[in-house]
């Protein structure tokens, strides 16, 4: 029988959380509806799937063009955080979270979030979840959100990373939006398959592709030396 081949567990781990932490979808989108009708008293147009990832200044700006009213995306941008904490829907926490968290913490691994949600999306959702991630950073952290690698870079060096460790740490990513900019931090991409195909995770620089945390949590039990 064939012996798995052991690597070392990467340095760190970073995530992103919408698609790969917790499935918000609805939480974002129910926010954007009644924002949308508030300020515009219009029905809230489908989201493009090509802004999938994108900061929600940059999704406020689409939502406004489509109504003519593009001066007022700064006022649905805001107007929209408000009903998102307002009212704040729970959202649905994917597979494998709580296991890699624990097996994490158990071999002394750093990690922590970088997303593009709002910092307190992220503070609710992980209180009402609780779920084990202590550093997270979201979209008013960055001067420059993703694509850019910013996100990843001030994540790594909360942490105590330094650039010669990015090569070493592993970023889930569900969208080519954050798979681009880990890629650009010189990290390595972690495709999971929540809104992509797999050769569109890897046509963006992912290197490993897996359905859910889950089942990337089961292959470093078998494929990594603990420490």
């Amino acid at each position: 029988m064939k012996k798995t081949k052991l690597m070392q567990l990467p340095k760190g781990f970073l995530f992103d959380f919408d698609g790969v932490i917790v499935n918000s979808f609805q939480s974002h989108r129910s926010a954007w509806e009644s924002a949308f009708k508030e300020l515009f008293h219009k029905e809230l147009p489908a989201f493009p799937m090509e802004l999938a990832g994108a900061s929600p200044y940059k999704i406020a700006e689409y939502y406004a063009s489509t109504v003519g009213k593009e001066n007022q995306f700064k006022d649905l941008y805001f107007l929209k955080d408000e009903h998102l904490n307002k009212f704040f829907k729970v959202p649905e926490l994917l597979p494998g979270i709580r296991e890699i968290t624990f097996f994490l913490k158990e071999n002394n691994t750093p990690y922590g979030i970088a997303s593009n949600a709002t910092r307190q999306f992220l503070k609710n959702s992980i209180y009402h979840l609780n779920i084990d991630f202590e550093t997270y950073f979201g979209v008013q952290d960055y001067k420059k959100p993703k694509p850019a690698p910013e996100a990843y870079i001030t994540l790594a060096n909360k942490l105590g990373f330094t650039v010669s460790d990015f090569k070493d740490i592993w970023v889930f990513e569900d969208s080519l939006t954050g798979t681009t900019a880990a890629k650009l931090a010189g990290m390595v991409p972690i495709g999971i398959l929540t809104q992509y195909s797999d050769s569109e995770l890897r046509e963006a620089g992912s290197q490993f592709i897996f359905p859910t945390v889950l089942e990337a949590f089961e292959y470093l039990k078998t494929h990594v030396t603990q420490k």
